[in-house]
């Protein structure tokens, strides 16, 4: 869209980015709307037939078709451990073909370990890495090492980008029967200065009863860095107190995260108060 294409965007579930806090999905739906992308919302692509022009019809799970010159499908992967031998020498396989391995990365024969995406874990680049320092510290330094799979720094770079870290709000209702959102919505002084109405979306997910920080949520500029920096505290359990304690840096987009002093509204067993 940014470089003048007409472009739709088909998405199979009741709303953008799965798994994601609600408020980000929300907010990045409505910003790529106002950036001109047709988003279709639940449906999934029935067949794609070649017209004689030479375009694409599309038909949808709505009943509807789209005439486009390009499809980008994208279905998801599974692990690529096809025609490797795996079944010959006895390697335990899952169903979608992931090899399967216990908290310290074995297999389930005694010399052969497995890491990475095709362990079907978490397919993320850093995760690996953190797996094979792992495997180095079990195999090779008699220090038996868990990968910590728990509260990973997440990023989605969109536009504008999504950087969270920790439990959304569902996710933490769920587990917790008081919890606290601090919520603000901001123009970023970066889109004050240029004109534009893009906003900033900042969440934080509190237990109510501990008052630790259980995610933290960003939609806008540079999202991506502060996730990173957020998985700090988040993985070192502080408490909001912890938060509410630290210096703001100002002007920053970043500072709001520690001047959210009230909370916007608590959920209670399941109901908001």
């Amino acid at each position: 869209t940014g470089l003048g294409v007409d472009t739709t965007l088909v998405y199979r579930g009741q709303e953008i980015l799965s798994r994601f806090d609600m408020d980000l999905r929300r907010s990045l739906h409505e910003t790529m709307e106002k950036k001109g992308i047709k988003i279709l919302c639940p449906a999934v692509s029935e067949w794609v037939r070649k017209t004689p022009e030479g375009r694409l019809d599309v038909l949808l799970s709505s009943g509807q078709t789209l005439t486009v010159d390009q499809v980008m499908l994208a279905i998801g992967r599974i692990p690529n451990t096809e025609n490797m031998g795996l079944e010959g020498v006895g390697i335990e396989l899952g169903k979608t073909g992931a090899i399967v391995v216990d908290r310290y990365s074995r297999t389930n024969l005694d010399n052969i370990w497995a890491i990475g995406d095709v362990t079907h874990r978490v397919q993320l680049t850093p995760v690996a890495i953190h797996e094979a320092m792992c495997f180095i510290e079990t195999a090779f330094k008699g220090n038996p090492t868990a990968p910590d799979h728990d509260t990973i720094p997440t990023a989605v770079f969109s536009q504008p980008e999504i950087g969270t870290v920790g439990l959304s709000e569902d996710d933490a209702v769920k587990r917790f029967p008081d919890v606290e959102i601090y919520r603000a919505s901001f123009r970023p002084m970066r889109h004050t200065l240029s004109g534009r109405d893009e906003k900033m979306l900042m969440k934080l997910v509190v237990d109510g009863a501990s008052r630790k920080v259980l995610g933290a949520h960003i939609l806008g500029p540079d999202a991506g860095e502060m996730a990173q920096l957020l998985g700090i505290p988040l993985k070192a359990g502080l408490t909001k107190d912890d938060f509410d304690r630290t210096m703001a840096v100002h002007p920053t987009a970043a500072e709001e995260l520690v001047t959210m002093y009230k909370p916007t509204y608590r959920v209670k067993n399941g109901e908001r108060v």
